[in-house]
């Protein structure tokens, strides 16, 4: 058994190893059809790859590229953490309580249609051009995403573990965390993903209306001056700050949960 175990440890380094390999060879090669595209277009409108890392190399070293990419995560993070937290619990609690989705659905329903656009301008109308304003709008946007996402995962809860914690008289808190949410993980990372990338969107929608500093901001004021170059540049790097993200925080989640199962 031994020896199988080392075997398929081997066989899934090596898988992986291979997955890897591919994702880059593809990422290299949509870089080079970019290049010879761009250069065969030979149009100011389409820049090369080498002409964007230029751009990326000038905006990084002015500093307004870090700077703006800075704030612009910093309201990431503060609206998806708000809206995880507060839709898991509206989710969850819709989810197991029947009464209480009979009583949110429709409030729920009519949250998820209302136009992002709509919920931004409302709030710079009703609360200022603030910081406050920013995030509220892209917090009220997200929450009944996640919320939908929880409540199916809550749904398909055994409830049998749960009677069992009950005759054993496990603690709530060890409950929820070694039985119940584990339950949701898969569900929790789904409403994560899904999430980040929303948010993203909303927080440059955002910045681009009422804000003075953030990539949305940076990329009206390129749009204003027609500079593509800066404008795939800054997309460069929040594509890098993505894929940051999902190394350092979603994947190790998504391999505890597989290990779970």
């Amino acid at each position: 058994m031994a020896i199988t175990a080392i075997a398929d440890a081997k066989a899934s380094t090596r898988f992986t190893e291979s997955a890897a390999l591919l994702k880059l060879s593809v990422f290299l090669l949509l870089l080079v059809i970019w290049q010879v595209f761009a250069v065969i277009l030979a149009q100011p409108d389409f820049p090369t790859f080498t002409q964007t890392l230029s751009a990326l190399y000038y905006h990084t070293m002015t500093g307004d590229l870090l700077v703006n990419v800075g704030i612009t995560v910093t309201r990431v993070a503060i609206s998806f953490v708000l809206a995880m937290l507060i839709g898991s619990i509206f989710g969850i609690a819709m989810g197991a309580r029947a009464w209480f989705n009979q009583l949110s659905d429709s409030l729920l329903i009519i949250l998820l249609n209302v136009p992002a656009l709509v919920v931004i301008i409302l709030s710079y109308i009703w609360i200022g051009l603030v910081e406050a304003a920013a995030i509220t709008a892209v917090v009220i946007n997200k929450i009944p995403t996640v919320a939908v996402m929880l409540r199916e995962g809550a749904r398909t809860t055994d409830p049998k573990l749960a009677q069992v914690a009950q005759v054993y008289n496990i603690p709530w808190w060890r409950f929820m965390r070694q039985i119940y949410l584990p339950q949701l993980y898969p569900f929790i990372l789904a409403a994560a993903r899904n999430g980040l990338s929303l948010i993203w969107k909303i927080v440059l929608v955002v910045e681009l209306l009422g804000r003075s500093n953030g990539v949305g901001f940076a990329l009206h004021s390129m749009f204003q001056f027609f500079d593509i170059a800066g404008i795939l540049a800054y997309t460069m790097a929040f594509i890098g700050v993505v894929f940051i993200i999902e190394w350092l925080c979603f994947t190790p989640f998504d391999r505890r949960i597989q290990r779970g199962r």
